[in-house]
């Protein structure tokens, strides 16, 4: 192995000299602009992650700017991409930075990781092409291509799988090229070997590696364990009275936390409309005088919960009052503004 080191480098970086995709926190060295990319990339495709970054580097063009926003702005900007409590650490590492370091990121991956949603990964990206620290980047492109090129079969989500991918990445590494190493590393596994439709044809690296000799292929990398999906039922109700409509704020924690959505009633259980009414009318204090109109169901999928939705468009015999622990009126017109999950920006979209 470290006898091939330096070739299987050379390869790579030779691959990446023409091939790498020109991407616009690739042009500067600014660590905010890095660290804002690697926080949106994370668990997003490069193709939906790029009009975020165009959004947040022009309303927030430096740490300060963002520092300075209120959350529930930062949390609209960040609207359709999941997954929110990037969003709002984010938001509290760059009041962080700003408050309490200065404005000024720290400079290695080790001191990186003192920072809230920062994990090895993005502290290696970050130190690497912002700060040219020695030290390798190891996502899923990267233990998939590792894998595949080495013939490990120890499972990736172990700790032996882990080592072994870790060994030979720091093999790999060639000092004082880490941000282009580590950046060719991410673009290979993207664009060649990739989840299915792999470039195996035109690999540069086809005959050094075990598992296109073997036929492996699309069994590695090996995964030991499975993300068991709970189903998991949404009865929404939208109230409208004199041109508003009651709206409550999320938790601060859990799935969508501090995004806005209608009241509603959440089950285990198939629809229960009765049931789910009656719990709908003593949590909200309200009396419902008829449903006047049931959308068809919608399904929102993450990785681990299938959410299966139904919007519930109900007549109070009188307007509620809202309870600023629970609810809110909000202008029908204005509802737009406030940072809602994908599923009920959908719902409300097409209503």
């Amino acid at each position: 192995m470290t006898a091939n080191s330096h070739k299987y480098s050379k390869i790579l970086l030779s691959w990446y000299s023409e091939n790498g995709r020109e991407l616009p926190w690739r042009s500067t060295r600014d660590p905010y602009k890095i660290w804002l990319s690697e926080i949106i990339l994370q668990q997003t495709r490069v193709e939906q992650g790029m009009a975020y970054y165009h959004a947040f580097t022009e309303n927030y063009q430096d740490v300060q700017a963002l520092a300075e926003a209120p959350q529930e702005e930062v949390l609209k900007t960040w609207q359709g991409l999941g997954y929110y409590s990037r969003a709002r650490n984010l938001h509290a590492t760059a009041k962080e930075v700003w408050e309490n370091r200065g404005g000024r990121f720290p400079s290695t991956a080790k001191e990186l990781l003192q920072l809230k949603g920062v994990g090895p990964y993005t502290a290696a990206a970050i130190a690497s092409i912002a700060f040219d620290e020695d030290v390798p980047v190891i996502d899923g492109n990267v233990y998939r291509w590792i894998t595949r090129l080495f013939g490990i079969e120890a499972p990736i989500d172990q700790k032996e799988g882990q080592k072994a991918v870790g060994e030979i990445v720091n093999q790999l590494l060639p000092k004082g090229r880490a941000a282009d190493f580590n950046q060719a590393m991410m673009d290979f596994g993207s664009q060649v070997c990739s989840p299915k439709n792999t470039q195996c044809a035109t690999c540069p690296f086809k005959e050094h590696c075990v598992a296109f000799d073997k036929d492996l292929v699309q069994i590695l990398p090996i995964k030991a364990k499975k993300t068991k999906v709970q189903t998991v039922y949404l009865h929404y109700y939208v109230i409208e009275v004199d041109g508003q409509v009651l709206l409550k704020q999320r938790p601060n924690k859990g799935i969508w936390a501090g995004l806005y959505d209608f009241p509603l009633i959440e089950s285990e259980q198939a629809w229960d409309i009765d049931k789910s009414m009656v719990e709908l009318e003593n949590l909200f204090n309200i009396s419902i005088e008829q449903i006047e109109d049931v959308s068809e169901e919608m399904k929102h999928l993450l990785s681990h919960r299938k959410m299966l939705a139904r919007f519930y468009r109900v007549k109070p015999s009188e307007k509620p009052k809202s309870n600023p622990q629970l609810s809110e009126w909000v202008k029908v017109k204005d509802v737009h503004k406030k940072p809602l999950p994908k599923l009920i920006e959908n719902y409300w979209q097409t209503r």
